[in-house]
């Protein structure tokens, strides 16, 4: 009988454990913290959360199909999801699978086709296949800038209270939906807040005609072009243009980048609580000088710059990497089938944690198929173009969107993958 790992129980690997379970196949769970949720328990070492954090996209757009939420909010605190996943594993038994505590360290290619899984505490243990869910957002990036400055200087995967901010000159470099949030506990904080930016952004409010925002045109979707024609248009009508508050105009269309889920920080740049400035240019001591000639000080920079995918225990090679991310048909399987397969490695605005049990139930029917089916999976793969899951959009050339998708494009060939596996 063959036997599976899953590395994480966040909800990509509560996810991959389900999606198994389901199948009757063999699967052993490695968690290196106490509990599941992932980077949604705040608790958890490798947690980035912060006390404030909600969920971005409405509930109904997120949860599980097989498991709502037991709420009627719409956008959920981090306590809430946490409780959330701890009745998900709990009603289906998914915590038995899973060792806690545990961290693995090491996964070495067999000659036998298998992977040894090395984790502290254990002994080595031999498994067909390995599943990494250990999720896209617990190694911070943290780009480097000319001088050094004296005072404080923290990514925001270290940020979890208000209170660290108490009384401060805060500089926030970068905005994002974590940047943003922050900015907005600063102001009530903070002695100042300042937000320094290269590009400019999006903002989409979290309702537009009383409704979650993402909840609608949930039919049929739009073509690219008409869909950011349209929505465009209705942002201006609902926000305004960003580039009155300070921020510079998007050099790109909505949807080519991760959007902001928080027009409080336009009211707040309305208010004077907030002030935009220019790209980093230097540090001197406790002075940050722009690139468009001002500067500022500040006691403590704050790294909205987001994160590197990181998966430390296995050798690039076997994940077939390309630049800032492994090269995957449908960002699961790498081309060579090497018995290593990935959950949760996508990035995409409403994909929700049924998109990933989505990309786990097309794994499952991998590992559960017949020889034939499973072998003339594979000749596809290396035979034939792979999917277009962009939906016609043409993403910015970023790092961070090097494993993004169209929900919609991405969701239909994975649907079309896994009716293929199962026929």
């Amino acid at each position: 009988m063959k036997r599976y790992a899953v590395i994480g129980a966040g909800p990509s690997g509560l996810s991959a454990a389900r999606a198994l379970q389901l199948r009757g196949i063999d699967v052993d769970g490695y968690e290196a913290s106490s509990g599941v949720g992932g980077l949604w328990d705040i608790d958890n070492p490798r947690s980035t959360m912060y006390e404030s954090a909600h969920l971005i996209s409405s509930r109904t757009t997120t949860e599980f199909a097989e498991f709502p939420m037991d709420s009627d909010v719409d956008y959920p605190g981090h306590r809430a999801l946490k409780a959330y996943f701890d009745s998900f594993a709990d009603a289906f038994g998914l915590r038995d699978l899973f060792r806690f505590d545990t961290r693995v360290t090491r996964l070495e290619h067999g000659a036998d086709g298998g992977w040894m899984l090395h984790a502290e505490g254990l002994e080595p243990r031999r498994y067909d296949g390995v599943i990494l869910a250990n999720g896209t957002l617990a190694e911070p990036h943290i780009p480097s800038f000319p001088g050094e400055f004296t005072g404080e200087i923290m990514h925001t995967s270290a940020y979890k209270r208000a209170g660290q901010l108490t009384g401060k000159r805060v500089l926030i470099i970068g905005a994002g939906n974590s940047g943003c949030d922050i900015a907005v506990d600063g102001v009530h904080h903070a002695a100042s807040v300042d937000m320094s930016v290269r590009r400019g952004y999006y903002f989409v409010p979290r309702y537009i005609f009383g409704r979650p925002s993402d909840t609608l045109n949930q039919g049929r979707p739009l073509p690219a072009r008409l869909k950011q024609f349209i929505d465009t248009r209705v942002l201006k009508a609902f926000t305004g243009d960003p580039v009155r508050f300070g921020f510079p105009k998007p050099d790109y269309r909505i949807y080519e980048s991760h959007p902001i889920v928080n027009t409080l920080v336009l009211n707040h740049l309305g208010q004077g609580d907030l002030h935009v400035r220019a790209d980093v240019d230097r540090f001197d001591g406790l002075t940050v000088h722009f690139r468009d000639g001002s500067s500022g000080e500040y006691d403590l920079i704050l790294l909205a710059t987001g994160y590197t995918l990181d998966y430390p225990f296995v050798d690039r090679e076997h994940l077939h990497w390309e630049q800032a991310s492994p090269k995957l048909f449908l960002n699961v399987f790498p081309a060579s089938f090497n018995g290593l397969y990935v959950i949760g490695m996508i990035e995409a605005s409403g994909i929700g944690w049924q998109g990933r049990f989505e990309q786990a139930r097309m794994l499952a029917a991998y590992l559960a198929a017949d020889e034939e089916r499973a072998a003339a999976f594979r000749a596809r793969v290396g035979g034939q173009p792979w999917p277009d899951t962009t939906g016609g959009y043409r993403y910015l050339g970023l790092d961070r969107m090097s494993y993004y998708v169209n929900k919609d494009a991405y969701r239909s060939a994975v649907r079309a993958a896994t009716r293929s596996l199962e026929a």
